[in-house]
């Protein structure tokens, strides 16, 4: 691709990395094209962001259609990852210790199966605290590392789908479609609480953003190697 290729627009699938944040990808994608073309500035953005503990499809979109980000960031999702059941961790997830354990022996296959049903359609889900949500001003997590108290509203999301692919407790393997909004860290939460039980996310992979798939995204070294070798 040219120079004026990515002014009038690009559409990037990239498979983001384990442990980078959606803007560190941004920000090493529009660092390439400046280098490669000898470029002061590039607008890039990303359709919807990933927590630094997830990987899978990210969508970026350079220049003129850096206007279509709404679009695509309101198209259902697909992702697959893990829930760890048997304990609880401030974030929903692996960022914060564990700080609380439960039993999991009597915990069924058929429990399990059953309690996926609470959670497709149009359900009410409270955003992890440990969020970029912005309350007063601050971001949620701003309140949560300072070990403040807040009261963060229900919002409501639909799931089109939600199916567990694996049990091997205390892992549980699943696969869910989502609205924009949907956080998996909180359903992984309530999913805990609806076995009577406690659970946080231990893996995630968002696979799809409406007809876009992770199959068809390309790694950041792919994509670097790419601009570097245009005709390889």
């Amino acid at each position: 691709m040219t120079e004026q290729d990515f002014k009038d627009g690009q559409v990037l699938l990239i498979d983001k990395p384990l442990n980078w944040t959606s803007f560190q990808v941004v920000n090493k994608v529009r660092w390439l094209i400046k280098q490669r073309f000898g470029l002061k500035n590039i607008k890039v953005g990303h359709a919807g962001t990933l927590d630094p503990l997830a990987t899978g499809l990210l969508i970026l979109c350079t220049g003129k259609f850096t206007k279509k980000i709404e679009t695509f960031q309101a198209q259902e999702k697909e992702y697959t990852g893990t829930f760890t059941l048997g304990a609880t961790t401030p974030s929903y997830d692996l960022e914060t210790e564990i700080d609380q354990t439960f039993d999991i022996s009597e915990i069924t296959s058929e429990e399990i199966n059953k309690a996926t049903e609470q959670f497709t359609g149009e359900i009410q889900q409270q955003p992890p605290v440990f969020s970029a949500l912005k309350k007063e001003g601050k971001r949620l997590y701003e309140y949560a590392r300072a070990g403040e108290k807040v009261d963060i509203p229900t919002r409501t999301v639909h799931l089109s789908a939600f199916e567990i692919t694996r049990i091997e407790l205390p892992e549980v393997d699943f696969r869910v479609a989502c609205s924009k909004g949907t956080y998996i860290r909180s359903l992984a939460n309530d999913f805990g609480k609806a076995l009577n039980n406690g659970a946080h996310l231990s893996a995630l992979r968002r696979t799809k953003i409406g007809d876009f798939s992770v199959k068809n995204a390309i790694t950041i070294e792919a994509f670097e190697h790419s601009l570097q070798n245009p005709t390889s």
